[in-house]
């Protein structure tokens, strides 16, 4: 069953992101319980999520959180995936699938045009998954990310 995330399912789901850094080997990840539930369920939400439930399991199996894009190109919203993950012992289930089709048929209820996410180039068992769902690569798209001393010196330069 997929539903939409509850206040009570922060504290599962930000062990789900920590289990995903780990798992990419990311070491450092700052993000508290607090910050996740202020973006998901705060005044002004900025993200939302899904969470996926198997019977019998009192925990989610999984999660997909995302928020809300726009393409200027062709004038309408999307979905950005910012992150999928399914606990190990429910993997091939079926979950990340059923997430990936919620949010799909999301986009396709609001008439958005797009849904997008990103795969670490290493991770090719992952890429061959939403390959098969029929997505394909953005090979001329390179994403960028500023953060930290880089940030904080171009925040510096607006006057």
């Amino acid at each position: 069953m997929i539903r939409e995330a509850r206040p009570s399912d922060v504290p599962a789901i930000h062990a789900m992101v920590r289990a995903l850094a780990k798992h990419h080997d990311v070491t450092e990840t700052e993000g508290t319980q607090g910050q996740l539930h202020e973006a998901l369920f705060g005044p002004s939400p900025t993200v939302f999520a899904l969470v996926a439930e198997a019977p019998g399991d009192q925990r989610p199996a999984g999660f997909a959180l995302w928020f809300q894009s726009f393409s200027t190109w062709s004038g309408t919203h999307g979905v950005y995936l910012e992150d999928l993950y399914v606990r190990p012992e429910h993997r091939g289930g079926g979950y990340g699938k059923a997430l990936m089709a919620h949010l799909a048929a999301l986009c396709v209820e609001r008439g958005w045009a797009n849904f997008e996410w990103s795969v670490h180039e290493d991770n090719e068992k992952a890429a061959a998954i939403y390959e098969a769902l029929g997505a394909v690569p953005k090979d001329t798209w390179t994403g960028y990310r500023l953060s930290g001393e880089a940030l904080d010196e171009l925040a510096a330069a607006h006057p």
